[in-house]
């Protein structure tokens, strides 16, 4: 594989031509997914941008859409959209992402791209603007919160089965863990009460001819609502099927997204390798997982979706030692030997890009441990849990490898 590496390789510059290449393969693609090895480098973040950017400006992306939640993002597109006054500089917006971890949205890295959203969608018409779009299902209270200010300010629902859903989780507090062991244990969900909701504001919203963002916002949030319940009642049991109503969820929102944007929409999105790099290319397969990345492709065709990965050898990055716990800046140590990364380090410290092809598929269709750091991470045990043996061919479309990087700056 070293010489695949050496033959095919990019020096990659993100100033210069590199972005250029990348888009001219990822050409009419509807969906690009732009990974991560981490949710705490600031690389990843700024040439995110920069790709999203120019999709956005060269070639009409319309959507963009990250591992956060929906109510939290909604801020933030409200302030892209120039939509509420409530909020005068995207810093403001972005405070908005106070879920832990919090860092992976509020860090000073996004501030660039979403006042230079703004600025781009205030050259459009209101229906042409890109929105921000939080994809993932945890909000299940700050999801309900929403739901009933919307019946609250509209009118519209069915207020007797949001009140059921209430009483039904009042007795937890705001606890997803209370929930998800009272389900497991006692049998007690909220499940019927939950799917009430859903299918009251999902009628609501298929009646209207026209729809506007607080009905569509409305119909989202009652998707987690829905999802959320089952996950965290699924979690209890530490099997992979909270991960695939997760991912699940994620593609289903995204689906929801693109139809209220119509036919001409096209997403950019953010999440970390391990949900968009195709989850039949890893070893999640034979536990049964899926991933968006898989999802995405197995529902469109395949020029229809271009998937980018990132990677880096060593550095510093932002996570915890534990989850809920305060971030630490911590030391990347060097890539372990005969990993993805050492690889590409070794055939040249430095910057580079590798587009797969059918002319090259073959020559990466080896197996390869390629790392993965969460928000919980503990470089000292790296080796025994942070690579994903995986095939980089099948998992992505393009790759790009960082050879040092730096952590995020969260504020």
């Amino acid at each position: 594989m070293r010489k695949a590496i050496n033959d095919f390789s990019i020096p990659f510059e993100p100033q210069q031509d590199s972005i250029t290449r990348l888009l001219n393969e990822i050409g009419n693609a509807q969906y690009v997914l732009l990974g991560e090895s981490s949710h705490g480098t600031s690389e990843f973040y700024s040439i995110r941008s920069e790709i999203t950017k120019r999709l956005i400006e060269e070639k009409g992306f319309t959507v963009v859409g990250i591992e956060g939640d929906w109510p939290s993002s909604q801020a933030v597109n409200e302030y892209v959209k120039e939509k509420n006054p409530h909020y005068c500089k995207a810093k403001e917006a972005l405070s908005e992402f106070k879920r832990w971890p919090s860092w992976m949205w509020a860090n000073e890295e996004m501030i660039s791209l979403i006042e230079w959203m703004r600025e781009k969608n205030l050259e459009k018409h209101f229906h042409e603007r890109t929105g921000f779009y939080g994809l993932d299902v945890y909000s299940l209270w700050e999801s309900l919160e929403k739901i009933y200010d919307y019946i609250e300010k509209t009118g519209r629902g069915d207020v007797e089965a949001l009140r059921k859903v209430f009483e039904c989780f009042d007795p937890f507090q705001q606890d997803n863990e209370k929930y998800a062991i009272s389900a497991a244990v006692q049998h007690e969900s909220c499940l019927h009460e939950v799917t009430n909701l859903l299918v009251d504001v999902k009628k609501n919203y298929e009646n209207k001819l026209n729809l506007s963002e607080e009905n569509f916002g409305a119909m989202i949030n009652a998707l987690v609502v829905s999802h959320a319940e089952k996950y965290y009642r699924s979690m209890v049991f530490h099997n992979h099927e909270s991960w695939n109503i997760r991912d699940r969820h994620m593609v289903e929102a995204l689906n929801t997204i693109m139809k209220f944007h119509g036919s001409t929409a096209k997403a950019v999105i953010w999440e970390h390798n391990t949900h968009v790099g195709d989850a039949r290319a890893t070893d999640m397969k034979k536990d049964g997982m899926v991933n968006v990345g898989q999802l995405l492709r197995e529902q469109e065709s395949p020029e229809n979706v271009y998937i980018v990965g990132f990677g880096t050898y060593s550095g510093t990055v932002i996570a915890s030692e534990s989850w809920g716990n305060n971030y630490e800046v911590m030391n990347v140590p060097n890539a372990q030997s005969g990993s993805w990364e050492e690889l590409l380090h070794q055939e040249g410290a430095a910057d580079k890009m590798i587009l797969f092809s059918s002319e090259n598929a073959d020559k990466f269709s080896n197996e390869i441990g390629h790392r993965a750091i969460g928000v919980v991470y503990h470089p000292e045990y790296e080796a025994h849990g942070n690579y994903v043996p995986s095939i980089m061919s099948a998992r992505y479309d393009a790759f790009i490898f960082l050879n040092e990087t730096t952590h995020l700056h969260p504020f």
